[in-house]
């Protein structure tokens, strides 16, 4: 591509936004892009989606440490003596009595170790879903976004068409004035630049629902007088379509989430096989009791010196509770469970594991070569949109010099106001094409990032 007409198209890309912006109140791809993923709620959903795929992770885990329980407990007895007869016999006192037990347990098998395998790779996929739905938002984002700015070039064309209406009705009068031209033509010039301004706001009003569409898909309000940015670059495609396909065998986040969840479907298999194999249990237990007595009870049979010394070791017994546990004895075991029949359970299971697995095969065979297609079909279809951007901008620079040239012949009378008007519809088509062919090279070219998953430029 000449350079010359490299320049052109950056120019003409921008001509009609730059007229419209106000420094400091634009809107970049970027900031858009930036916006939607702090605030869009489908892609919100997807990142709390790879949340709970961490948790469930962390969880798997987690099977693998021992569970442990502690418990403690305390409890009242009431003292009282029996009655037999009016006689009461066998007197006690309150009890209290507290207690602790400490027990820990513990599982281990192959389908443990498979499950682990499984929450990874459920992560890995709900990792590529979040990336796949950040490259959707990026081209839902970025389509709109080209639409807006569309409507808003067509809409700065329009205005600049009722400033050429506008001339042409001033050449018209002038050309009455002198005699030169009937006061048809002048009336035909006024319905021309009336029918021009309607255009013109209609064009304007479409250009602002266009914007409010984007800030609703961006997921924040429209600022009042914002403008979009149309500094995006326009140049001829340089790679090839085998490298991108390379690059989008690697990086496409819709193909990477299929093959993550294949890996699911092989853990799951694993897990189904893994129902065959033997569990291992352990578990260890330790625990102790305090059983105090909270008032003194003599014994008639004792001797002075035999009751002080009772009175004296429950005063002491009494002052160190609850502190002076007395252990149980501890225990340990350990067993081995063999599964043997269930009822065809793990035999059902077996098999839906083992359909799941060449489903997700199938899966991603389908996947690839969608992507292929994807990738090839967006390559071809932006090099034409670039062939023909060039084509249209040619035509635009001839209708443009064309109008100059019947405005300056009716001005002095060579042409008539309809070769005039002619020309500037000529224009008009020429200008929206190439509108609509820079903008269509700008889909095309984001199409193609979407389906390779990485930027390009």
């Amino acid at each position: 591509m000449r350079p010359f007409l490299s320049l052109l198209l950056v120019a003409t890309v921008g001509l009609a936004a730059d007229a419209q912006s106000a420094p400091g109140n634009t809107l970049t791809l970027e900031q858009a892009l930036d916006i939607a993923a702090k605030n869009n709620p489908a892609y919100q959903q997807a990142v709390l989606g790879r949340d709970r795929a961490q948790a469930q992770a962390r969880a798997a885990y987690g099977s693998l440490l021992p569970s442990a329980d502690a418990s403690a407990g305390l409890g009242f007895r009431e003292g009282r003596p029996q009655n037999f007869g009016g006689i009461a016999l066998g007197a006690s006192s309150d009890i209290v009595q507290s207690s602790w037990n400490l027990s820990a347990n513990s599982r281990f098998s192959w389908n443990t170790l498979n499950q682990i395998k499984r929450a990874n790779s459920a992560l890995d996929a709900a990792d590529a879903d979040v990336t796949a739905a950040r490259f959707n938002l990026r081209a839902q984002v970025t389509q709109q976004f080209l639409l807006a700015l569309q409507t808003q070039a067509r809409a700065a064309l329009q205005d600049t068409l009722v400033s050429q209406q506008r001339l042409q009705l001033e050449l018209a009068q002038a050309r009455a004035g002198v005699g030169t031209l009937t006061s048809l033509d002048v009336k035909r010039a006024e319905v021309g630049l009336g029918q021009q301004e309607v255009a013109a706001l209609r064009a304007r009003n479409t250009a602002e629902v266009a914007k409010l569409q984007l800030f609703q898909q961006l997921g924040v309000a429209m600022p009042a007088g914002v403008t979009l940015a149309a500094d995006l670059p326009l140049a001829a495609p340089t790679f090839a379509a085998e490298d991108l396909l390379t690059q989008a065998r690697q990086a496409n986040p819709a193909l990477q989430a299929v093959r993550a969840r294949e890996q699911v479907a092989v853990a799951g298999l694993r897990s189904a096989r893994g129902e065959y194999t033997p569990t291992l249990s352990l578990s260890a237990n330790i625990s102790a009791f305090t059983q105090k007595q909270l008032q003194f009870i003599a014994n008639p049979g004792d001797t002075p010196a035999q009751d002080s010394a009772r009175r004296e070791a429950f005063r002491i017994a009494n002052s160190a509770y609850p502190f002076d546990f007395t252990r149980n004895p501890y225990s340990l075991s350990m067993n081995i469970s063999i599964p043997i029949f269930d009822g065809l359970g793990r035999e059902t299971r077996l098999q839906e594991a083992n359909a799941a697995r060449e489903e997700a095969v199938y899966t991603v065979r389908r996947q690839e070569l969608q992507l292929t297609a994807d990738v090839t079909s967006a390559y071809v279809s932006l090099q034409a949109a670039f062939q023909a951007v060039e084509l249209q901008t040619r035509t635009a620079a001839t209708a443009r010099e064309a109008l100059q040239l019947a405005e300056e012949r009716y001005r002095v009378g060579a042409s008539t106001f309809v070769d005039l008007t002619t020309s500037r519809a000529e224009y008009e088509r020429a200008e929206t094409d190439r509108i609509d062919a820079v903008y269509e090279y700008h889909r095309a070219f984001a199409a193609l990032e979407n389906a390779v998953g990485r930027t390009l430029r």
